[in-house]
């Protein structure tokens, strides 16, 4: 009877299901962003899909990114239920930087979104398209201020890009770099500064309430569903595609990081998923494993050459 009881307890031990891992998600910059978004979307979609039971965000903002990728790579080494979100901005914002941590000293996971840039001014301005931004900016760079991302960041190298293709110098631009999407709306909002620099996303709702004026996207053809014609169509042959990725810590196992990749390949598949990209705007761009790595180094190497040309590098 008692070998009976235990071989009954084992069994049922075995049916029940794994338990789904914790993870913490850093996301390396303030509330209302890019970043913080795609965070809280991984922590909603992983807890829906039984991914994982408790999801934790905690934001670390600072210099692109940076501070966060510098933190995580230190403080969670051979762990494997931590996770962060990073991109083309964090790229951009190493190389500015100059920072000692880069993306090698963590474990590149996927590229899991892709948005383009929007250009906007607040619903009173005085500016009605591009072509008076242009002439603006042409008439006095430095009087032309814009609010975007961190420093070298996807926005800045918008707005270099911007300033390269209308003649103007790139190194006269008057930029404001914000840690936070939240602290840059404000400030377009209110007016503080000329025009704005984000991903479409996060002006969406501002444009489609009427306080904030569309003027371009840095797609390549017209956005479906977003009443703006494309920079190329306004005379400036600039397209700029952001994308977002997720990286685990350094020193895991093979086995650690087969189990984190195929978290997110379930996240990333999953119907979830797909209706947040929807609803977020964003672009599907997964990839992962070797073709993700191979990829990012043709990034790295890319954006070194715009942030170069636009003499944010030397």
């Amino acid at each position: 009877m008692k070998h009976f009881f235990l071989a009954t307890i084992l069994a049922g031990a075995m049916s029940l299901p794994a338990f789904a891992a914790d993870y913490t998600i850093i996301a390396p910059a303030n509330p209302g962003g890019g970043w913080d978004q795609t965070a809280r979307s991984l922590q909603t979609v992983m807890q829906q899909e039984g991914i994982s039971s408790n999801v934790q965000v905690q934001n670390v903002p600072g210099a692109g990114g940076t501070i966060g990728l510098a933190q995580f790579a230190s403080q969670q080494k051979g762990n494997p239920n931590a996770l962060i979100v990073g991109g083309y901005v964090m790229v951009g914002a190493i190389l500015t930087n100059k920072s000692p941590v880069t993306l090698k000293d963590v474990t590149p996971i996927a590229r899991l979104t892709g948005e383009y840039e929007a250009v906007v001014v607040p619903a009173a301005s005085d500016i009605k398209t591009m072509a008076d931004l242009v002439a603006a900016l042409k008439k006095d760079p430095g009087a032309v201020s814009w609010a975007g991302g961190s420093a070298g960041g996807t926005d800045h190298i918008a707005v270099g890009l911007i300033a390269k293709a209308a003649g103007v110098d790139p190194t006269k631009i008057n930029y404001i770099a914000y840690s936070g999407g939240g602290e840059a709306l404000a400030a377009i909002l209110g007016s503080q500064v000329t025009a704005g620099v984000s991903g479409y996303g996060e002006f969406e709702s501002q444009v489609k309430a009427g306080t904030l004026r569309l003027l371009a996207v840095t797609s390549a053809e017209r956005l479906s569903g977003v009443d703006a014609p494309t920079l190329k169509e306004s005379g400036l042959d600039v397209v700029v595609e952001n994308w977002r990725m997720v990286a685990a810590a350094p020193g895991l196992s093979d086995e650690q990081k087969a189990a984190v990749t195929a978290d997110v390949e379930k996240l990333a598949k999953s119907a979830s998923w797909q209706e947040v990209l929807k609803s977020k705007g964003w672009q599907d761009s997964y990839l992962a494993g070797d073709a993700f790595n191979a990829q990012l180094d043709k990034d790295v190497a890319a954006t070194e050459g715009v942030l170069k040309d636009i003499g944010l590098v030397k």
